[in-house]
């Protein structure tokens, strides 16, 4: 009774309105009276530029001249050179429809390229991401020195690839590599990635991986530290164990952060590794670590043969469209948001 009163009392404080066709009263809680017109003002909030009506194409404009220069630009002119063929010294052009992808599809070098190019991907992509949400996990407990750990942790992401694949290469070495002697007499595998293509590939997928662990564990800290710690407590409350803790509450509600990662390190594995192979295997021993990007730039710069170069690329831009389409249609449908 007496809460009614108080909300009896409160409403009549406040200014009222009475609207003229039903002839029943309003409370307005901001301005009184305000006509149709003035709320919708108020609700829609709209910038006008009345003073300078040009101003928002000058703002977006050099976005949209670096986006046409950069990108729609160099598409185009490479779907226009799939379809040529090119003479070494660029001078003249014959137009030969698809033939260029035709040659492709039909040469096995091409076809091992990128069935090599898929199990990197695939390696660099997964692994990566397990690894950095492993890591994840550990840095986001409550240890002494985590401030320090998380610091050495993103260390890694502020080194250029290339620099990474060197570091890498000199662990690796068959002779004084600190990689192989600590595994001598563990397991039995031939280390020498000069001669060896699997030492080469496991090289070129480890430094991709470590390059990029920074890049990862961030995202993932910041997506766990965004979930409430009150829903694990209850869970633990309850009786169920840290990893199905982890396994049915954080990793549902990292899925966002989970998705997001595996679409940013395909395209990471596809084409920001080009300095990687160029620094460190330069796509041996054998082609062993030819992945398609590295063997777009050796056809069209190394052997001047721009027709096929072009051809590559455009297939390299549809696979990647492809992938990316792929997990925003069938992965995102387990992405709780």
């Amino acid at each position: 009774m007496m809460q009614s009163r108080e909300l009896t009392s409160s409403l009549r404080n406040l200014p009222k309105c009475t609207n003229r066709r039903n002839q029943h009263t309003v409370w307005s809680l901001s301005k009184p009276c305000a006509t149709s017109k003035e709320r919708v003002i108020v609700m829609s909030q709209q910038v006008v530029f009345k003073k300078n009506k040009w101003l928002p194409y000058i703002l977006l404009a050099p976005q949209i001249v670096i986006t046409i220069v950069f990108f729609f630009w160099p598409a185009i002119t490479s779907l226009r050179l799939a379809l040529y063929r090119t003479t070494p010294f660029g001078d003249r052009t014959f137009f030969v429809g698809s033939q260029n992808f035709q040659r492709l599809f039909a040469s096995p070098q091409y076809q091992r390229s990128l069935i090599t190019t898929l199990m990197f991907s695939a390696s660099v992509t997964l692994l990566g991401v397990a690894i950095s949400l492993c890591i994840a996990l550990l840095l986001n407990q409550a240890v002494r020195g985590r401030t320090v750990y998380r610091t050495a942790i993103l260390w890694p992401y502020g080194v250029a690839l290339p620099i990474s694949g060197i570091l890498w290469m000199f662990m690796m070495h068959p002779t004084f590599g600190i990689v192989p002697y600590f595994f001598e007499g563990i397991i039995d595998f031939n280390f020498d990635w000069i001669l060896n293509g699997n030492a080469a590939m496991l090289l070129v997928i480890l430094t991709a991986i470590w390059t990029n662990l920074g890049y990862n564990v961030a995202f993932f800290l910041a997506g766990l530290q965004a979930i409430p710690k009150s829903l694990q407590e209850a869970a633990l409350v309850d009786g169920a164990t840290s990893l199905k803790a982890i396994r049915y509450i954080t990793l549902p509600l990292l899925s966002p952060t989970t998705f997001f990662l595996l679409v940013m390190n395909v395209v990471y594995s596809l084409f920001d590794t080009f300095g990687l192979i160029d620094a460190v295997t330069k796509g041996g021993p054998g082609n062993a670590t030819e992945i398609l990007i590295y063997k777009a730039y050796k056809d069209g710069i190394i052997s001047l043969n721009l027709g096929s170069s072009a051809a590559q690329s455009v297939i390299l831009m549809v696979l990647a469209t492809l992938l990316t389409v792929f997990q925003f249609g069938f992965i995102e449908r387990k992405v709780s948001y």
